[in-house]
């Protein structure tokens, strides 16, 4: 069963005064129940506009997203769809993602179904604060009383309010201090294991997706280069962007060594490369990579790389 389903999704953009830029260009992807899927790359290469179309925020120039079988309705003026309140949303930054005039009780009543009243819906702040970790006092304060970390567990309380089936968590972690990202990446992967739900665990750190996802997709200006299990995926990353990403980690050894840098910038996605986009910084780029390559499927993974497509033999 699939709970999130992208689906050959487009995402352009047209700056005032300047060329159309196609952030994502076609991306497949899916989420199952209890599964955490991480997605990769580099800062500018789509992430972040492919997970505002995910959740229904922006609509795709092309292609769909699908939420438990339905299109998703991108959002408009009018209040979410009843069957689709369960796709649900964590942004990067909580300083910004909660609003500073509210009492945090009241922003968490926001995202209780209508249906839940009276008793039922009073005690629903006090059991959302205590699954997050915070205490129930905190309903009658404001954002501007709590840390970081605590703004970004009262983002997910606000989040689990209409008891989601499928989170998407862009980059949740990046505006914290390195013990508050420890404590929210375990609130996050705790919940998603105790509630069955499924989880777009957006990030640019492949060491913490490696920690927590179930299966990896590797972005490269635009397209899902590579996606695998994730262990299998470290194990024998199969496109050279994954194994440059990869080695790019800081490790612990007895012998010191810095970490492999990938060479040159990821190009402008209004003037992206034709064929494979990754050639021009690919070391291992030859004559059939002016051509676009296909995606091939490799054990349960695939990967959009012409090394991994047999050579014509010339007589």
């Amino acid at each position: 069963m699939t709970l999130l389903e992208i689906d050959g999704v487009h995402v352009e953009h047209k700056p005032r005064g300047r060329d159309a830029v196609r952030a994502v260009v076609g991306v497949d992807l899916s989420v199952a129940p209890g599964q955490i899927v991480g997605l990769v790359g580099e800062s500018g290469c789509g992430k972040s506009s492919l997970a505002r179309v995910a959740a229904g925020l922006t609509p795709p120039s092309a292609g769909e997203v699908r939420y438990a079988g339905r299109p998703v309705t991108p959002l408009g003026w009018r209040r979410r769809a009843a069957d689709q309140i369960g796709l649900q949303m964590v942004f990067q930054n909580p300083y910004a993602s909660l609003n500073p005039r509210r009492a945090v009780g009241e922003q968490l009543l926001d995202g209780v179904p209508a249906d839940v009243t009276g008793a039922a819906r009073r005690n629903r702040i006090p059991e959302l604060l205590e699954r997050v970790g915070m205490p129930a006092s905190a309903a009658t304060r404001y954002p501007h009383q709590f840390s970081g970390g605590q703004r970004q567990r009262l983002a997910i309380a606000r989040a689990l309010a209409p008891q989601p089936r499928v989170i998407i968590a862009d980059e949740p972690v990046t505006a914290l201090d390195a013990s508050s990202q420890a404590q929210v990446v375990n609130l996050l992967v705790g919940l998603v294991r105790e509630l069955e739900m499924g989880m777009l665990f957006i990030s640019h750190d492949l060491a913490l997706v490696h920690e927590i996802a179930d299966v990896t997709a590797v972005m490269y200006l635009g397209k899902i280069v590579e996606t695998a299990p994730t262990r299998q995926l470290w194990a024998e990353p199969r496109h050279p962007y994954t194994r440059a990403l990869i080695d790019a980690v800081p490790r612990i050894s007895a012998t010191p060594t810095l970490p492999t840098t990938l060479a040159g910038e990821v190009p402008d996605p209004a003037n992206a490369p034709a064929g494979c986009r990754f050639a021009p910084r690919c070391p291992h780029a030859f004559d059939r990579c002016a051509e676009a390559p296909p995606t091939v499927q490799i054990g349960a993974g695939s990967v959009a790389c012409w090394l991994n497509v047999p050579q014509p033999v010339h007589q």
